[in-house]
Parts: C-alpha cells; structure tokens; sequence
C-alpha cells in the first residue's frame, strides 16, 4: 500500500517522521507494509527530512498520482479538502483523514462516493488525537447497542476550566485564554473551541458511528464556556461539582439527544478528574456497561499515531467495514434541546431585601422546579448572590420559569444558567 500525504504541519510532520522512524515496527504489524512515496505540502517543515521524497507543491498531484494508494489528508478546513479527497476517490484512492469538520458537515457525500468506488474512508485521528475511540464504538463494541456518550473532546476548554477551578486561582475566562494562546493550545481566532463548534463537530461523528444516525450536525445544540466566570467555579465547587465542558449524546425513544455546553460533573465521576488538555469519552453499552477511553486528544505525535493506525488497517486489507460501521442509517430525529430533561445550577444576583427568595421559590415551584441545593451569599451592599440546583425538570419548563424570574424588579442582573451532568 503506497502512501500520500497532503499537508506537513503537525500533524502531517508527526506522520512523516513515524514513517522514518518506525518502519521496522509497522512491518511487523502487517504482511503489506505502507511505503510513503509522496508529499504534497506548500512549504516543507524544519523537523522532516525530505531528500529523498517526491515533494510536490500542488496538493492535487497527490490525488492524481497512479503510484498513491491511499490519500492521507491533512490540510485542514472543508473546502480544499472536501475537492482534494473526491478527486482522490474518484481516483480509485483510500481515503485516511483527521478533519472533523470534513467529516461532520460533509461526510454524506464522501461516504457516498467511496462507497461507489469501493474505496474506505477511514478517520480515527479526526476525533480524540491518540484515543482510539472510534476503533472502540464500531470494532471493541461493536456487539452493543450504545445508548449514550459523554466527554470531554475539546483540549482547549478543559484547559482553561481546568485552570479555572485551580483551589484559590480565582481567574477568568479571558485571563486563562491568554495563557493558553501563549501556549499553543489556542488559536488566535479561539471561536471553534471555546464557543463548541469543534467539539460539535466530534460528537456528530460519534453519534453516527454510536447509533446509526445520519451525519447532522445542524441539528446539534452547542455552547461554549466563554460566559463561565470564576463566581461559577467557586459556587460549584461548594456544591460538590467541578465544571466541564462536555458533548452528550443518547438515544431516546423518540429519537437522540445532541448537545454540547457546559455541565456540572459530581467530584467523585470520572469526567470530573480530566484536566488540562487531556481528552475522555465515557461510552455506555447495553451488554459492556459503561467503559471510558482517556488520553491527550491532540498534537503532532497523538494524532499521527491515529493516522498510521487507520494506514495499518487498510494495508491489512481488513475494508469490508462500512465506512460509519454500518450499513443503513435509520432516520433518527435530533430531540429539540427544549424537550432534554436536567437538574440545572442557577445563579442570580438580586437586591438583599426581605421576600426575594419568596418571590424565586414561589415561580419556580410553580413551574414545577423544585430546589435541591441553595447558596445564598451578599455580594456588595444591598445586593446578593443566589446559587440554585434545582431537581430533574424539563428544560422548556425551566426557560420558562427563568423567563419570569427576569422580569422581576428583585434581579440586579441576568440569570446564569448551566446543566447538570450525572453519570
């Protein structure tokens, strides 16, 4: 099987130098052992060695080469790379990619055309860097029906909630976001991470992969961490709870649930003791229970290893598995966000004056919102903060109640919502 790889960044240098450096490993792990035989990069990258390579500037000369087997793409973003892996296909080429959002927004089409040229498409690295977590759901279980998946799938934002909930750091959200562009961990532009556009992306593919569903991003319900504040991290670590930034996803009997945002985690389960950049993803199965896959979800050397593992694979000719894991997707509605049921923390900053908590207790329990845990601390003068959790209440129930809440003369600012996760 003789490889192309299209983009040399960190990701395509950590693959480069996987094929320099460990030949040796990867032909004892396959009868027909992958041969790199060319690069398609528009510059070429300080640590890769490229003397003896066929180097081409033109990304296209890959797809079209007769010599490449199997595409390896790497270049990120849709639209180049969307035009780049259908030509490749129609090609006769394997297709081995870690672009999510290729995947997410345009993986129909894609799957499609490989499927009409007897092709694989194969994109382990796209979600989760070095855990094998699509490997898990469609080979490990493949004997179970999944019924829900939760994790932690962007490093970015445990990052910052990480350093965010240190005991005593009282920092904010663009305080830590500093730190992280500073080192690498966010772009510039952060907007993909930490308003949960990436992550959405990966849970979308999950949940194919997990239910049989068609690809719907659209229909994903996503939030980000940007309106989380250090009052936030400290009320909940009072309650017993560390705040993540998780993608869930379940199935239902009218459908499946696709959501992204912040949660609430109890300290004691183990999506709450992941920190730093490190990546979980937690998979329930009928018959396996529930099972969790842990480890650094991005860089050069993670990833690559995810590429070359799905390289391996189609060198292992083991290609008669549809490329979600299936082979008829059931057409599945996306519950609308409105109808999830959850606890929720609640906090409101109202005037300290006498009936104010009457006034709260008495609108959310008309709308059937009952309170389980309650903080109540003075803020500055004749001014006061109100943590609610609440019980387990449908979330159109709860816009409703927090839409009266705010009309109320008691608030002195809006109210801070955030779900509740209970594993």
């Amino acid at each position: 099987m003789r490889v192309g790889i299209c983009g040399l960044g960190t990701v395509g240098s950590g693959l480069f130098n996987i094929f320099q450096n460990g030949a040796d490993e990867i032909a004892r792990k396959t009868t027909t052992t992958p041969q790199l035989v060319q690069v398609g990069c528009r510059r070429d990258h300080p640590d890769c060695d490229l003397t003896t390579t066929n180097v081409t500037r033109d990304i296209f000369d890959v797809a079209r080469n007769q010599e490449v087997d199997i595409l390896v793409e790497l270049i990120g973003g849709t639209d180049v790379a969307k035009d780049l892996v259908l030509e490749a296909i129609s090609n006769g080429k394997h297709i081995v990619t870690a672009n999510k959002a290729l995947i997410a927004l345009h993986g129909d089409e894609v799957f499609a055309a490989a499927d009409s040229k007897g092709v694989s498409v194969r994109y382990e690295a796209s979600i989760a860097g070095g855990i094998p977590v699509v490997k898990a759901i469609r080979e490990g279980l493949a004997g179970n029906r999944i019924n829900r998946l939760a994790g932690i799938i962007n490093g970015t934002s445990n990052f910052i909630l990480s350093e965010m909930s240190r005991p005593g750091s009282n920092r904010s959200f663009e305080d830590v976001l500093k730190e992280a562009q500073a080192l690498g961990y966010a772009e510039a532009d952060p907007t993909f991470d930490v308003e949960g556009i990436d992550a959405a992306h990966k849970l979308t593919i999950l949940a194919s992969i997990a239910f049989g569903v068609p690809l719907n991003f659209p229909a994903m319900y996503t939030e980000g961490i940007s309106q989380i504040t250090s009052a936030d991290i400290e009320f909940a670590r009072e309650l017993g709870y560390r705040i993540r930034h998780l993608g869930i996803a379940r199935r239902l009997t009218d459908g499946v649930e696709l959501r992204v945002h912040p949660a609430l985690v109890k300290n004691d389960q183990m999506l709450a003791q992941v920190d730093g950049v490190m990546n979980a993803v937690m998979v329930g199965g009928d018959a396996a229970g529930p099972t969790m896959y842990y480890g650094a979800g991005a860089g050069a050397g993670p990833t690559a290893s995810a590429v070359m593992a799905d390289i391996i694979d189609l060198a292992r000719a083991n290609l008669q598995v549809p490329n979600l894991g299936f082979t008829a997707m059931s057409d599945v509605p996306v519950v609308d966000i409105s109808s999830i049921r959850s606890s929720y923390y609640l906090r409101l900053g109202v005037h300290d004056r006498p009936g104010v908590m009457a006034h709260v207790s008495s609108i959310l329990g008309n709308h059937d919102v009952s309170i389980e845990a309650l903080i109540q601390k003075d803020a500055r003068v004749s001014a006061a903060q109100i943590v609610i959790v609440t019980n387990e209440v449908p979330e159109s129930d709860l816009d409703t109640a927090i839409a009266e809440l705010e009309s109320l003369d008691d608030l002195t600012s809006s109210i801070s919502r955030i779900r509740v996760a209970d594993f």
